[in-house]
């Protein structure tokens, strides 16, 4: 990956492995922005994108995500344009309109900016991409129960009903939508586990391979 052009990374995590916070804190080494589930959809409600709204904004001008950063300033969206929910998993919305919108924005984003995008189906949504960089973090069970259990405060029986949960949504959600299963090493150019390794550990690994 070319760090000196406009590029993309995409971050496939499994629940618990700790993948959000290494792509925040890639996103801060690099110096650009980071964009997960919460953003898009934080995005979509904040601002009622609609796929014609997207493909009306895209066609006033070619940097549209550029226009319409600036006019997000001072709305109370944050530089990194995290915006905070309720549950560390909102709710899975897998409607095709959803999904359409979310694309578009996303597609948007990367042809104006370099940027990490963690979850949506990057990996397929980027998968033409030049200068694009695929990667899948993931751990071994214990380390998840202990993980969840820990950040969400809540027992080990209760963590892994949850990372059962997420993890059938969100497999369910990349098959419907790209065909392929979130397990196929064959999406990723990385591949990483977690265990053993801080979130520091990961981003250092992460920069050596991008700086080949």
């Amino acid at each position: 990956m070319n760090k000196n052009e406009k590029f993309v990374i995409t971050i496939n995590r499994e629940l618990g492995s700790g993948g959000r916070t290494v792509g925040r804190k890639l996103a801060e080494k690099l110096g650009v922005e980071y964009y997960d589930k919460a953003v898009i959809k934080g995005l979509q409600e904040k601002f009622h994108l609609t796929v014609e709204e997207v493909e009306k904004l895209k066609g006033r001008k070619q940097g549209w995500w550029a226009d319409f950063k600036r006019q997000m300033t001072g709305t109370g969206v944050s530089s990194n344009f995290y915006i905070p929910m309720n549950s560390s998993e909102p709710e899975m919305l897998d409607t095709d309109v959803v999904f359409e919108i979310e694309t578009e924005i996303l597609k948007g984003i990367a042809e104006a900016e370099s940027c990490i995008v963690a979850g949506r189906s990057g990996f397929f949504i980027f998968r033409d991409t030049p200068n694009h960089v695929s990667i899948l973090i993931q751990a071994s069970m214990p380390f998840r129960v202990e993980r969840v259990s820990r950040k969400q405060n809540m027992t080990e029986e209760e963590a892994r009903k949850t990372i059962d949960k997420i993890d059938k949504m969100r497999e369910n959600y990349v098959k419907k939508y790209t065909m392929t299963s979130r397990y196929d090493t064959r999406n990723y150019d990385l591949v990483l586990r977690a265990d053993g390794k801080t979130e520091d550990d990961l981003v250092d690994i992460i920069m050596q391979f991008i700086s080949k």
